[in-house]
């Protein structure tokens, strides 16, 4: 299985969809909740210097983008392959 990790803040809608995405494929994932954790956020920045929101989702350190992002590559097939499944 990839390393799936999350970076997601408290209230965010798009990160719920995100998760609830993940979740109904059956992958375990890693969350980085960056709510009060200056820190992750910084890391999150660092991994992908354009990332200024969240939810932002990497599989094996590669940054897939967000929420919309990830729904696009499950509508056009691809995200399964993505996951390992």
């Amino acid at each position: 299985m990839p390393k799936i990790e999350i970076y997601t803040q408290w209230g965010c809608g798009f990160c719920v969809r995100a998760k609830a995405l993940l979740d109904s494929k059956g992958v375990e994932y890693t969350e980085y909740d960056t709510t009060m954790h200056t820190a992750k956020r910084a890391e999150m920045v660092a991994r992908k210097p354009d990332a200024r929101t969240v939810p932002q989702i990497f599989v094996d350190d590669v940054a897939y983008g967000g929420c919309d992002d990830i729904h696009a590559l499950d509508r056009a097939g691809k995200l399964d392959a993505i996951l390992g499944l």
